[in-house]
């Protein structure tokens, strides 16, 4: 069972969520229809962005949709400074030193073991590369200001921009929270700390999605806007291209100044189009999708729209998906739904307010193809869907549906193993109260050792 601490924070969760719920729907008329749209509310707490490696990951945010509040924060984990040239095994040996030395933020790191993890993966040092490290540590930013120009030359920027040449290519990891579509945010401090840890364990770039809120933007704004940043990234990926191109015919080598990198394409205002940590470090042939409780809905309802486009998505790539907990509901009760529907955090009554608000009025129902995945006619086909992981709680009511949608994944030879922790709740690995405990951690070891499978690439597993 949970432990007491535990249960009392869960009333508490409650009462507090249930008047907010409340809140909501008295201020319905109150509420804008805009397309604009908001992505957080004010009683969240939200971590600050830092685009500098000073606990190992890099993040900054982006405002990508000038028509709506949808945006994204890019957790950039410091082993995309390994040298793509540099020896598979030798980066094996490297990353398992790191890992050893590396601890989680919530037990604490020490900054000088950080400095020389970071300084590790290079070539193999020398003494005067540790006499250069120490010279270099008084003006270092978590890291060498050389190697990774964490400092512009006007002393405006503090943050790392990648080098001209050859950068080491990471997959990415497109994360949407949770919240019941009516709270919750990207940047968030429980959300912060979460991305950051799966960025490290995955090894991934993390592009955590701020998408619109109901009810002021319901269904299905929060699922266009899962679809909007697939288009994105592989918007992305073609700027890349083009300002590569554009850089080799000005000369590029020599000639092209650090300051003049990935900034050829520009909009009609000379503003950079092309987000330089993707366009040097991400890899959109090699993508994951997470979602936490209702935004594995939403991570779900991509999936699917990722499988029906195809290649209009290139070279975007969907390999696999992962569903944590998901806020998975039908008409008809499952066991679980009926033996613990007044569970921990999130009980059945406020989760169909929740839906309430989401969906709209003309067309809500507990069978709407957003809210029950089993429903028949869902478009495409089962068998075209993508590897799919699933994380359920053993004390939440919604673990029954979410286990029925793998099994029947499996049906159509669709890999999709079940993860299910004893004595869990909803959001065990993701709340804010919850996310320091050994049960979360050990859940994110699992979700990167099985992800893992997906994105290494061909000759390169031990770089894992």
């Amino acid at each position: 069972m949970p432990s007491v601490a535990v249960k009392l924070y869960s009333v508490f969760f409650k009462f507090l969520l249930k008047h907010r719920l409340q809140n909501r729907i008295q201020n319905l008329s109150d509420e804008s229809n805009g397309p604009f749209g908001v992505t957080s509310r004010a009683e969240e707490s939200v971590a600050a962005a830092n685009p500098s490696f000073t606990d190992g990951v890099a993040t900054k945010d982006i405002h990508i949709d000038p028509l709506t509040s949808v945006s994204i924060r890019i957790f950039l984990p410091d082993t995309c400074l390994v040298s793509p040239d540099s020896d598979p095994k030798s980066q094996s040996r490297t990353r398992v030193r790191a890992v050893e030395k590396r601890s989680d933020p919530a037990f604490g790191s020490d900054p000088i073991q950080a400095l020389h993890r970071r300084n590790s993966y290079g070539s193999s040092g020398t003494g005067n590369e540790e006499t250069h490290l120490e010279n270099q540590r008084r003006n270092s930013y978590g890291c060498i200001i050389d190697d990774l120009s964490l400092k512009s030359e006007n002393d405006a920027y503090r943050g790392y921009s990648p080098p001209i040449g050859n950068c080491r290519k990471l997959p990415l990891m497109v994360q949407f929270h949770g919240g019941g579509f009516v709270s919750g945010s990207n940047d968030s401090v429980a959300n912060d700390f979460f991305c950051r840890r799966i960025a490290k364990l995955c090894d991934v770039i993390v592009l955590a999605v701020g998408y619109r809120l109901a009810p002021e933007n319901r269904f299905p704004a929060a699922f266009e806007d899962g679809l909007k940043v697939l288009y994105w990234l592989g918007k992305q990926a073609h700027l890349a291209e083009c300002s590569k191109s554009l850089g080799n015919a000005r000369g590029g080598g020599a000639d092209l100044r650090k300051s003049d990198v990935n900034r050829h394409v520009a909009d009609a205002f000379g503003a950079s189009m092309v987000e330089p940590w993707l366009a040097a470090h991400g890899d959109p042939s090699r993508c994951v999708l997470l979602g936490v409780s209702c935004g594995a809905n939403i991570a779900d309802y991509v999936s699917r729209k990722a499988v029906k486009v195809g290649r209009l998505l290139d070279p975007v790539k969907v390999v696999a998906q992962v569903l944590m907990y998901p806020f998975f509901i039908g008409s008809v009760p499952t066991h679980s739904e009926i033996k613990l529907a007044n569970s921990y955090f999130y009980d059945k009554a406020m989760c169909i307010l929740a839906w309430k608000l989401f969906l709209p009025e003309a067309e809500f129902s507990l069978d709407h193809p957003a809210a029950n995945p089993l429903v028949p006619g869902r478009e495409p086909p089962l068998k075209l869907m993508p590897p799919t992981l699933t994380v359920v709680a053993e004390h939440d009511w919604m673990r029954d549906r979410a286990i029925a949608y793998s099994e029947e994944l499996r049906k159509v030879n669709v890999d999709s193993p079940v993860l299910e922790y004893k004595d869990a709740v909803h959001e065990f690995a993701t709340l804010d109260m919850l996310l320091k405990t050994p049960q979360a951690q050990a859940c994110a070891e699992d979700i990167a050792i099985w992800v893992k499978k997906y994105i290494s690439l061909r000759g390169h597993e031990f770089s894992y």
